[in-house]
């Protein structure tokens, strides 16, 4: 059973999101939070598997309520997935430095967003290639980047190269396909990238791809 804790200001899209939620049986929904600051504690109390964070919300804003939940070491195995829309792709790139695993949209549909907790109580971040490519590429365009040496003067070429497909959002296959790897050579190469670069997840990975300058 995944256990999920729902963060939102709005009790009408905290209930539909349970209902949705809980309907397949194997998602159980184990709290409600109406502020990040509440969404804090709630996840100390429950330990939940996945937290869905709303972006904007009173008292304590979602990109901050992520930052708390992923650095207490007591809630390391619960990932956080940012609820949110087009309208706040900065903040996007914040909750994801922040520790986020991902985001969804809440325009998606009831099976996307079942598929999506699933995804990342997996243990998999959750970056879908087709929004993540047009998030990032409205952030490029307004956000002057360059090639940051600090960063990858300590990848070899090929890790460069997969470094930069994660930040199109591509999954080991596509890595593999894309690079005329394996899918396992992509995952290990993924892995060494986590471990050199201390990311959390490839959700992280993706940004600093970004912030790197290999997404263009």
């Amino acid at each position: 059973m995944i256990r999920v804790l729902l963060v939102d200001d709005q009790e009408l899209v905290r209930t539909g999101l349970r209902a949705l939620l809980e309907r397949d049986g194997d998602i159980e929904v184990v709290g409600e939070a109406s502020n990040g600051r509440s969404g804090v504690s709630a996840a100390g109390v429950h330990r939940p598997d996945v937290v869905l964070m709303d972006l904007r919300m009173p008292v304590l804003d979602g990109v901050s309520a992520t930052r708390e939940v992923t650095a207490n070491p007591a809630l390391s195995s619960c990932r956080v997935v940012a609820l949110t829309t087009f309208d706040d792709e900065e903040l996007i790139l914040d909750v994801i430095r922040a520790g986020a695993s991902g985001f969804l949209l809440k325009d998606i549909s009831p099976e996307e967003l079942r598929a999506g907790v699933r995804t990342v109580a997996g243990g998999n971040a959750l970056l879908s290639p087709a929004v993540t490519a047009t998030v990032l590429r409205q952030l490029a365009r307004s956000t002057a980047r360059s090639p940051s040496s600090d960063t990858l003067k300590h990848l070899t070429g090929r890790e460069t190269e997969v470094l930069a497909a994660v930040g199109r959002g591509l999954n080991n296959e596509e890595i593999g396909a894309a690079l005329f790897i394996s899918p396992a050579t992509a995952r290990t190469y993924v892995s060494r990238l986590l471990s050199k670069l201390g990311a959390r997840d490839r959700a992280q990975l993706v940004v600093i791809a970004f912030e790197s300058g290999l997404y263009n």
